[in-house]
């Protein structure tokens, strides 16, 4: 049985970088990356724009690209206003926008949120199940809307493959997307949000990667490398092992390797996660050569 197709194509970006941007750059930016023939675009949800107003500025600005959650925060609104959202967007935009959901992590959800955190699992069954009992009146949406969880331990991945269309997941080595696939089995859409820095210098990639992974103090990214068998002394630091694992770095044929690998161990789709020289910078550079160098890749 062939994987599910959700329309995101092979190739996306994951970004926060647009949410920096004034809304104009923003609309500019995603019309370019449509253009380069990404398939989709995979936008975060924590201290950036709201989620579902975020979508609909760059839905608007587009007229192909899918435009995914990655994700939408259950402690960030109810069920039913997520309910609401999703399927107003899936109405006015047929086939283009896809909607992730996850619990998060403990320490953003205090710290930012001010929420009391749950066990993540029943958490989010039951906000699924909130989601599936809400009422929509509004028009509706001509096809089925699609969602995935966010997913890294088993049962994450098994509640993903039963309640979802798959799901996606973040800073994870190849090991993973191996197992991933196993336990979603043949045909649910694996996404996975790849941590990619254009620098060929191994110093450089490798802090441009680090940048973004930090210590590995998050139970969740940490758990994760645990049960792949990774010891406690390397991710300590963490290790230029571990960065390796978790980090495509290099010129864009190093980079075009690693999704390869992903995708032969079982992923639908890879949304490059690039990491801009600049924080804060638009890495359009980075994305027009790795889109140029994967064109068998993209759309």
């Amino acid at each position: 049985m062939p994987q599910r197709d959700l329309g995101c194509g092979r190739l996306g970006i994951a970004t926060w970088q647009l949410d920096l941007q004034p809304a104009d750059v923003a609309r500019n930016a995603v019309r370019e990356l449509e253009n380069l023939g990404y398939g989709a675009i995979w936008l975060p949800e924590l201290i950036w724009r709201e989620s579902f107003a975020n979508s609909a500025i760059l839905l608007a600005a587009s007229s192909r690209i899918v435009v995914a959650s990655g994700v939408v925060n259950i402690y960030s609104r109810t069920a039913h206003t997520t309910q609401l959202g999703w399927k107003t967007l899936a109405e006015a935009f047929p086939g283009r926008y896809l909607l992730g959901i996850g619990v998060g992590h403990a320490e953003h959800i205090g710290k930012i949120q001010k929420t009391a955190w749950a066990k993540p699992y029943q958490a989010l069954v039951d906000y699924l199940d909130l989601i599936d009992r809400s009422r929509y009146a509004g028009a509706r949406p001509a096809d089925e809307p699609q969602r995935v969880l966010a997913a890294l331990g088993p049962r994450m991945i098994e509640l993903a493959r039963d309640r979802s269309a798959g799901a996606f997941t973040n800073c994870t080595p190849v090991e993973h997307t191996a197992r991933a696939r196993e336990v979603l089995g043949p045909d649910a859409f694996l996404a996975v949000s790849l941590v990619t820095a254009v620098a060929e210098d191994p110093a450089r990639g490798r802090a441009l990667g680090r940048r973004y992974v930090g210590d590995l103090s998050l139970p969740n990214y940490r758990n994760n490398l645990l049960r792949l068998g990774w010891r406690e002394d390397q991710l300590d630091g963490p290790s230029d092992a571990v960065i390796d694992a978790l980090v495509a770095w290099g010129d864009p044929e190093d980079i075009a390797e690693r999704v390869r690998a992903h995708l032969d161990a079982g992923a639908s789709h890879v949304c490059l996660n690039v990491q801009p020289t600049e924080p804060a910078g638009l890495p359009m550079a980075e994305w027009t050569r790795l889109a140029e160098t994967m064109k068998d890749l993209v759309t």
